[in-house]
C-alpha cells in the first residue's frame, strides 16, 4: 500500500493539544507524543462504518478484539495470554497510577528509572508514595538501567518496580539477558512489576525485538502487569484505547478493585479503532516504521555535527532524547523556543539538560526544525543564557 507520509495536515486549528500549545506563534511543536500522520485508512474506514450504524450506546469489549490481540501476542512473542487476563483501559496513564495505588501502600514506596515519562514519576507523587530512581547510564551507545546502584538506597519498603520497554525517553529495547537481570532484581526484592509497552511496535533497529517481560517466565508472569496499546503506533492516542495483561488473579483483582467508579470503561470507537488497529494496519505500519527510520538517521547525522549536542540514536519510538548539557545555556527547552522550536523539556523527564525531539511527522517539518536548531547554535555566542 502507498501511504503519503510526507503529506502536512493542518492541525493548528483543530483540537489538537499539540499544535494548539503554542497558537499562532512561529514555534514548530514537536513536544507530546502524538504524530502528525493520518491514522491508516483501515482504522478511518471501520470507524464510518460504525459511526453509521447512528446508534452510541453503552458499550463492551468485542470479542474480536481479544481474539485480535491473543493471536497478536502469540504470532509476535510467542506469548500464550488467556482473555480473562485482559483489562481494557482508556490510558496508559491510568494503568500506571492504578498499579501504584494497587500494589504499594501509604508508607510503600515504587522504583522507576531516570530520566523517564513524567507520568512515572507523577503516579507515586499522586499517590503520596516515595520513588527510587534507577539512573539511565550509556553503555556501548545505548541507555540502559543501573538498578544495582539501587540497592544500597532501598529501605525495604519498596513494593513495585515500573519499567518501560521501549524506553521513554532514551529509545532503548531491552534485550534478553537485560530482562532477565531485571526479573532477578524483582524476585531478590519481592516485587510486583508494572511494564509499559506502549512503544513495542515501533522499533527501528534492524534485528531488534521487542521481548514482553512477561512472558520471560511463569514468575516474572505472575508477578507483572504489562500495559499496551495501538495509540502511539496507529496515531489514535486521542480515542484512548489501552489494556493491562494481568496473569495473577489476586493482582488483578486488587488492579480491577482499584478502578471501580474512577476510572471509565473504554470508548465504544475506541474499541473500534484498536481492533482495525492490530487486525489489518501491519502494512501501514511497515511503511511508518521505514519512513521514520530515515528520520531517525536524518536527525541523529545532523544533530550529532552541531556544537554542544549529541544523540544516541534510539532504537525504538519516534522520540530523540538530545543531550543539550554543553550548550552552557540555563535551560536547553527555553532557548530553543526563542528560536522557534517546542520541544518537551528534559527536567520533565528528570535531566534538564536534555530536550525530547518528536520526530514523527513529515520530514519536510524535521528538516525545518534541524535548520532552525542549527541557526539558533550559530546565533548562541550572540545570546545572553537564560
Amino acid at each position: 500500500m502507498a501511504c503519503n507520509f510526507n503529506e502536512r495536515i493542518d492541525r493548528r486549528h483543530s483540537d489538537s493539544l499539540k499544535w494548539q500549545k503554542y497558537g499562532d506563534q512561529d514555534i514548530l511543536p514537536l513536544w507530546v507524543a502524538d504524530t502528525d500522520f493520518r491514522s491508516p485508512d483501515c482504522i478511518i474506514d471501520a470507524l464510518k462504518q460504525r459511526v453509521e450504524h447512528g446508534v452510541f450506546g453503552y458499550g463492551k469489549p468485542p470479542a474480536e478484539l481479544t481474539e485480535v490481540i491473543i493471536a497478536r501476542l502469540a504470532e509476535r512473542y510467542q506469548w500464550a495470554v488467556q482473555p480473562d487476563w485482559l483489562v481494557f483501559l482508556p490510558g496508559i496513564v491510568s494503568g500506571l497510577n492504578l498499579a501504584v495505588r494497587a500494589f504499594t501502600e501509604t508508607h510503600q514506596g515504587t522504583l522507576a528509572p531516570t530520566p523517564i515519562y513524567p507520568p512515572f514519576r507523577s503516579a507515586s507523587a499522586l499517590a503520596e508514595r516515595t520513588q527510587l530512581n534507577a539512573q539511565m547510564r550509556l553503555e556501548e551507545n545505548r541507555w540502559v538501567m543501573d538498578l544495582a546502584a539501587l540497592e544500597p538506597q532501598m529501605s525495604g519498603n519498596e513494593k513495585l518496580l515500573m519499567l518501560c520497554n521501549p524506553h521513554n525517553p532514551g529509545g532503548t529495547v531491552y534485550r534478553r539477558d537485560e530482562l532477565e537481570a531485571q526479573l532477578r532484581f524483582a524476585k531478590r526484592h519481592n516485587l510486583i512489576v508494572c511494564s509499559d509497552e506502549i512503544h513495542c511496535d515501533l522499533l527501528l533497529e534492524p534485528g531488534v525485538r521487542h521481548i514482553p517481560f512477561a512472558s520471560l517466565s511463569e514468575d516474572a508472569a505472575q508477578r507483572s502487569v504489562t500495559l499496551m496499546s495501538p495509540s502511539k503506533t496507529f496515531n489514535i492516542a486521542g480515542l484512548g484505547a489501552s489494556l493491562a495483561i494481568i496473569p495473577n488473579p489476586e493482582l488483578r483483582k486488587r488492579f480491577t478493585q482499584q478502578r471501580r467508579g474512577i476510572v471509565p470503561d473504554v470508548d465504544i470507537l475506541a474499541y473500534v479503532a484498536a481492533t482495525a488497529a492490530w487486525r489489518d494496519g501491519q502494512p501501514w505500519l511497515e511503511e511508518k516504521l521505514a519512513y521514520l527510520r530515515e528520520n531517525r538517521d536524518l536527525i541523529t547525522r545532523r544533530v550529532n555535527a552541531m556544537p554542544g549536542l549529541s544523540l544516541v540514536a534510539p532504537e525504538a519510538t519516534y522520540l530523540a532524547w538530545i543531550d543539550a548539557s554543553q550548550l552552557k545555556v540555563a535551560s536547553p527547552a527555553q532557548f530553543f523556543e526563542r528560536h522557534g522550536l517546542g520541544f518537551s523539556p528534559g527536567r520533565d523527564f528528570g535531566d534538564d539538560g536534555f530536550i525530547r525531539f518528536n520526530f514523527g511527522c513529515p520530514r519536510a517539518l524535521v528538516e525545518e526544525a534541524l535548520k532552525r536548531m542549527e541557526n539558533a547554535i550559530k546565533a548562541l555566542p550572540r545570546q545572553n543564557t537564560l
